[in-house]
């Protein structure tokens, strides 16, 4: 299962359609995860034509993306991985500790908000930010994150720069 993670697009103000680099992975995805901060619905429509959507609200986010379908955490079950969704996962400092008490059950927990990407294990629990395609503020590049995941285990995990 091929998964592309993406987080704080910040339509329209960062966002107007989607990127030409972020659609060449959206093409091959299985799944899409958006991790918040979505600031409209029509991305979210937007990417839904590449593949399904599940995503978790941005403390950004409106009524429209609650509308959409979009809970403040979500938790999955892909191909047998367990995949929990949150925005903002707090300070740096106690991450892994605390997403590990949040989702006691998760294997991986995607998030956003801080628009620096990571890729860390601690706790017995894997986190990812995949950063922002968009919004790249003091980072280098905007990034996506790529998942691959089989019979429960995550095969690969990277963060790849569309900007």
């Amino acid at each position: 299962m091929r998964v592309v993670a993406i987080s704080d697009t910040h339509a329209p103000r960062h966002w107007k359609s989607c990127p030409p680099a972020v659609a060449a992975h959206l093409r091959d995805a299985d799944l899409i995860l958006h991790a918040g901060d979505v600031c409209t619905a029509d991305v979210l429509d937007e990417l839904s034509a590449y593949a399904p959507v599940h995503a978790v609200l941005g403390n950004n986010d409106g009524p429209d993306v609650s509308a959409w379908g979009a809970p403040e955490t979500l938790q999955l079950d892909l191909d047998g991985l367990t995949v929990a969704m949150i925005h903002d996962s707090g300070q740096a400092k106690g991450r892994t500790g605390r997403m590990r008490h949040t989702f006691p059950d998760a294997d991986l927990v995607v998030f956003g908000h801080s628009h620096i990407p990571l890729d860390e294990t601690g706790d017995g629990i894997r986190v990812f930010n995949p950063g922002s395609p968009t919004d790249r503020r003091r980072q280098p590049h905007g990034t996506i994150g790529l998942l691959t995941i089989e019979k429960g285990r995550l095969l690969k995990a990277e963060i790849v720069p569309v900007t």
